[in-house]
């Protein structure tokens, strides 16, 4: 399903054109024409993405929370917004960047606007970054945040019946992943829904979109993309695990999904190829795929209408899907 919007002459919605350009501008002064070593990067990119979470809705409440893990323990934070009751739905959602990058600091705006315009609590989840530790290290301890919140530890605000999993990038993957391995231990139905931010679900990034998409007017870059994924799995044989890799993966048995798609993203046919595959596995999927939008295009809200829209889509999603 193509949702039509606005497009400049170069494809990309104006909005989304000056998020990516004054991120790559940003981006480039802290680096100062030298290569960064990891931790500068991160924060670098905590620095630059710090104007993009200004704004937006106020929460009643706002806590972190520690989780134990089979590592020690994952930071979690709890976004509880104005008029929610007790027991509510909540959103467990994984922030993007490669599994390398960004936290729930950098992600703080979406999950705020999402936790707003859903009307149900958002649990973001600082999970352990790669190649630091690698696959499965950022997986487990997602389920183990599902754990923690079906028993109640994210307090009288949480229905504990009412989950949802979400994500975007590399956050979707983790998602994604983590609804499957739910399943395969028989736990299927312990969360309700799946929101898929163009993911990255496989290794493989498409020839043609990476020709197209792949360079930095996009976001996101084709080695880059690469890059990753030799930071997130720990060995050769990883590539085949549908765990890492959910595209590997057989579709069946999982809650509904919605995926968002970028159309100027070289990630959009993987995300596309798979809420296919999910649907005729006979689950309900549905994919929207937002003309002039790029990859990260949902933190450009402050100065987008294609954000802001695709954003209220997944809440209404969520709402709809949750309470049904």
């Amino acid at each position: 399903m193509a949702d039509e919007a606005p497009v400049s002459e170069d494809r990309v919605e104006p909005g989304v054109r000056r998020f990516v350009r004054e991120v790559n501008a940003a981006f480039a002064a802290e680096a100062g024409g030298r290569e960064l070593s990891q931790d500068e990067a991160r924060a670098a990119a905590e620095r630059v993405r710090a104007p993009w979470r200004q704004g937006g809705p106020v929460m009643a409440t706002t806590r972190d929370a520690q989780v134990g893990t089979p590592y020690g323990s994952v930071r979690v934070r709890l976004y509880v917004p104005a008029g929610v009751a007790a027991a509510a739905p909540a959103l467990i959602y994984m922030h993007g960047g490669g599994w390398t990058l960004f936290s729930v600091d950098t992600h703080d705006r979406l999950m705020r606007e999402y936790a707003h315009r859903a009307g149900l609590v958002v649990i973001g989840v600082d999970y352990s970054r790669s190649p630091e530790v690698r696959f499965p290290v950022a997986l487990n301890e997602v389920v183990a945040v599902v754990d923690w919140a079906r028993k109640g530890g994210a307090g009288a605000e949480v229905d504990p019946e009412r989950l949802a999993l979400g994500g975007d990038s590399a956050g979707g993957n983790l998602a994604l992943a983590a609804a499957l391995k739910l399943r395969d231990a028989g736990r299927g139905d312990e969360t309700k829904g799946l929101l898929l931010n163009y993911g990255a679900f496989d290794t493989a990034v498409d020839e043609a979109a990476g020709q197209v998409w792949g360079g930095p007017d996009y976001m996101l870059e084709t080695d880059e993309m690469r890059q990753f994924w030799r930071n997130y799995l720990a060995v050769e044989a990883d590539a085949a695990d549908p765990l890492a890799v959910p595209a590997r993966a057989a579709l069946h048995g999982l809650p509904p999904a919605f995926f968002t798609v970028a159309e100027c993203d070289i990630l959009a046919e993987q995300n596309e190829a798979l809420c296919r595959r999910m649907a005729e596995a006979g689950g309900r999927a549905r994919t929207v795929v937002y003309r002039g939008a790029t990859h990260s295009f949902l933190e450009a809200v402050s100065v987008s209408t294609l954000a802001d829209r695709a954003l209220q889509d997944g809440a209404d999603w969520l709402r709809e899907t949750l309470t049904a």
